[in-house]
Order: structure tokens, then sequence, then C-alpha cells
């Protein structure tokens, strides 16, 4: 009876809290995925003993699209919403029986922790026309004054993996265009362009392969750029929104010369990445390798791009192309060795001119031929391997196949 009329007591006096907040965990933690844990505490401090209804905990996630009509008064606005999160807990509420909790002087601290689904998350993003958000908030529910709350976003990134089969294949296109019109026509400008896989994540540096012909008469600029295009969908209608994130110029291509990039390096800025599986924003990305003609539309080529979350592991499609790239290069190393042990190379052969004049010889050198080299010094026979000589033996092991001495061939 007693504690009911303190509480009543307390709920019919305002009370004051002092403050409210609201910490995570783990505050240096950037993201959180899918099947992540989002936990923390909720911090009150009051000044004098206060009444509560309640202390819950909100957390949801959602995606908005809205935007004003533009036509018309008379035309409705477009809105739409997914609803990806949405939790509620009880972080202290009133006893059985009695309807307010009495909060005594100074500070209270109420943890909380609640789990992510573990299906794949949209990214949070903020765009003209509408956003992704993510936030828990805290609200003190109270018997006479209105509620006290307070708000916190947390980020979210859906991961994409860029070492997918589909995002490791390269990408390739190649475009002509004719410049000039009608009977002025001055020559036809082409351009190929190469990129090793689709997939890339901030930070990476995106090698460019292009070749371009000039057989107009203009002076041509290639240049390169990754855009990002936005797209938003709300009651059945859409907006798009495209800017540039980054770009790289070229040399000047005069006229009847060509041009080519093995490699040309774009980096690609911080950025959103890719958001491929939300209905309503879609955010997609493309490496654009394009042409600047003075007097003539630019010749344009577009790569899509993925930005993804997962960095490349360097085990691919990369490793398939650098491996039959350099496959003429190390042929060499299929040759197998004789099955018959060679003889070990002569001295003269093997040690260079200059390295014999470097050394004091111990004995007199014998008096050089009047014809010259009897044989042509090979430079380069160090680095080919030969097979260390047989075991000494006062028996010829191959009596009846040694016929005749030959010089080793080499060819360099």
């Amino acid at each position: 009876m007693g504690g009911e009329a303190g509480a009543a007591a307390a709920a019919g006096s305002e009370g004051r809290v002092k403050s409210l907040g609201l910490v995570f965990e783990d505050e240096h933690k950037g993201s959180y995925s899918g099947g992540d844990t989002v936990a923390g505490h909720v911090l009150l401090e009051v000044a004098e003993p206060v009444a509560l209804r309640a202390l819950r905990l909100e957390a949801r996630g959602r995606a908005a699209v809205a935007w004003s009509p533009s036509d018309s008064p008379a035309t409705p606005a477009s809105a739409s919403e997914v609803e990806y999160l949405n939790v509620r807990l009880n972080l202290r509420e009133a006893p059985a029986g009695e309807g307010v909790l009495l909060l005594q002087p100074g500070k209270h601290e109420f943890p909380f922790s609640f789990q992510l689904p573990s299906e794949l998350l949209a990214t949070s993003f903020t765009g003209k026309y509408g956003s992704i958000r993510y936030c828990v908030r805290a609200v003190a529910e109270r018997p006479t004054l209105p509620a006290q709350s307070i708000r916190r976003e947390f980020h979210v990134v859906g991961h994409i993996d860029v070492n997918t089969p589909a995002l490791l294949t390269p990408v390739l296109k190649t475009q002509e265009k004719m410049v000039g019109c009608w009977f002025f026509t001055s020559g036809p400008v082409s351009l190929s362009a190469k990129i090793e896989r689709k997939g890339y994540c901030n930070g990476e540096a995106i090698p460019i392969y292009a070749e371009i012909e000039n057989c107009s008469s203009r002076l041509i600029v290639p240049k390169a750029a990754i855009f990002q295009t936005q797209t938003y969908v709300a009651s059945g209608k859409t907006k798009t929104v495209r800017h540039m994130v980054a770009n790289v110029r070229g040399n000047h291509i005069a006229s009847g010369t060509t041009d080519t990039w093995n490699g040309k390096m774009l980096k690609i800025p911080p950025v959103t990445p890719s958001i491929l599986g939300c209905r309503l924003i879609r955010v997609d990305y493309s490496l654009a390798v394009y042409i600047h003609i003075p007097g003539a539309k630019k010749l344009m080529l577009e790569l899509p791009l993925v930005i993804g979350t997962i960095p490349y592991s360097g085990f691919g499609s990369r490793n398939c192309s650098m491996a039959s790239r350099f496959s003429v290069d190390v042929s060499w190393w299929a040759l197998t060795l004789p099955e018959r042990p060679e003889a070990p190379p002569d001295y003269s052969d093997v040690v260079s001119e200059d390295e014999v004049s470097s050394c004091t010889p111990l004995y007199p050198q014998p008096p050089r031929w009047e014809g010259g080299a009897r044989c042509p010094v090979f430079a380069c026979v160090r680095d080919f391997r030969f097979q260390p000589p047989p075991l000494y033996s006062e028996v010829d092991p191959h009596p009846s196949n040694v016929t005749e001495t030959r010089p080793v061939p080499f060819i360099l």
C-alpha cells in the first residue's frame, strides 16, 4: 500500500529527467550486415524521483521513396516504402498491478541486444528522391508528461562478393563512328575497350585496355569515367539520377594515327556499393570509355561495373588470363631434357673472354690462332642448365653409339 502511494505521489509530481542517452557496445564498428548482433545501452540520468510507464527500444529499417509532382498541383505525389527491420524491446516496465515505475535519483543503465535478419539487407543509402535507413530509438514513456526519446542511426551493408563467377568475367565492347554527315564525311573513328572483370571494390584501380583508331581528319581525345546511376521507383513511376564519380583523360590522337591503352588506371573513390536487391532504390555503376570529337557527338562505350564489398582474392579469371598471356613466354619450360646425358660444355663456351682476362692466369696462355676463334663465344650459354657430367670411368658406357664428336648447337 505504501509502495502504491509512493508511486502515485511520484506520478503526481512532474519529475525531471536530466539526460537520456544511447550508446552502442562497439562505437568503432563501421557497419553491420545481415545476421549481426546490435548491442548497446540506454543511459538515463534523473535529478529527482521520476515515474515512468515503460522504457522501450525500437529498431527500424526501411527504404522510402517520394517526390512531389512537378507538372500540376492536381497530380498526386508519388511515394513508396519497404520495411527491412522492425524490432521492439521492453527494457523496463512497471510491475504487474502497478501503473508506473519509480526511478530514484542518479544514473541508470539498461542494456539491449537484438539480431538483424539473416537474409541480405539493402545497403544504407541517402539520395535525391529516397533513402535506405536503419536506426534505434529509446523511448521513456511518462504518465503525465510527453514521452522523451533519443534516436541513433547505424550503417548496414549488404555484402557483394566480387569473386563470384559472374563478376570475374571480362567485359569487352567495340564500336565505330563515321565523323561528318552526308557527302562531307572525314572518316571513321573506331574504339575497342576491355576490363578484366566486372566486379571491383572501393579503393581499387581498374586497368583499362583500349585501342583507338582515328581515320578522320580531326584531332580527338580519349577519356574514361565511372558513372553512378540511381533509379527510384514509387507508385509505378521512375526517376533516374546519373552523375560522374571518377574520370581519367588520355593523350590527343592526331588524324591517321592510333593509340593503345595497356592498362590505364582509373581509381575507384569511396562510393556506395552497388544496390541491386531493393525494389524501390537501385544503384548501378558503369565504366564509360569515350572519345571527344570536335564538332560531332562523342563516341562512347559503356562497360557494366559492380562495386562490391568483399575484395578480389586474386584467384579467378585474372589468373587464367595472365597464364594465357604469358604462355608463349614460358613455353620453353615444357622442353624435356634428353634421355642420354650430354657431354659437359667446353670451358671457353661457358666463361666469357672478359671474365678470363680479369683473372690472373696460372699458366702461360697458348698462342692465338691467326684466323681468329674457331668457334663463336655464346654469352648466354650460362642461362641454360646442363646435366652434370657422368662419373669418371675408364670404360665407355656408350661404345657403339659414339661415332664422332660434334659441337652442341644452341639457339639464342
